[in-house]
């Protein structure tokens, strides 16, 4: 950027989409889906719903390659031990014999444990195939397809 210098101002637009936590939502059970780096917006609306003081169940089920991948543990694991956040992790790859998570993909079995209610409000961001077939298994367990949020990337 020539000419610019300490101190100059700059118009700033953005961000721009639809997958936010919404503002005052009905549903008072919410569940995070993330597999990889699709955690980061889904990060973000955690801390938003804790900071806003949402009340109700927020659970994330947190997918990644191996026990290494997983971005932000130390705060997600700081949520889950005020009792603010429940965490469940699973590892798809690399498991070493230590791992006490849940192994391979995402299941509609592991799903069914953190929906306890239909009007649960989901979010799922990932890899293309989780996409793809997380929110099949929801409906399955009940809930309605208006009720599951995916942020899809090219």
């Amino acid at each position: 950027m020539r000419g610019l210098r300490r101190g100059s101002w700059l118009g700033v637009e953005g961000p721009f989409g639809s997958f936010v936590f919404p503002s005052g939502p009905r549903e008072r059970q919410f569940l995070f889906v993330a597999g990889g780096t699709g955690i980061a917006p889904l990060r973000s609306m955690i801390g938003h719903a804790l900071q806003a003081g949402q009340r109700g169940r927020l659970h994330l089920l947190y997918s990644a390659r191996t026990p290494q991948d997983f971005a932000y543990l130390p705060e997600l694991r700081r949520y889950a031990r005020a009792g603010r956040l429940e965490l469940a992790l699973n590892v798809t790859r690399e498991v070493p014999s230590a791992w006490r998570g849940e192994r391979g993909r995402i299941t509609q079995e592991q799903l069914g444990k953190l929906v306890e209610d239909p009007a649960t409000l989901c979010f799922v961001c990932g890899p293309a195939a989780m996409v793809d077939d997380v929110p099949r298994m929801l409906m399955r367990l009940g809930i309605a397809g208006r009720r599951i949020r995916v942020e899809e990337w090219w």
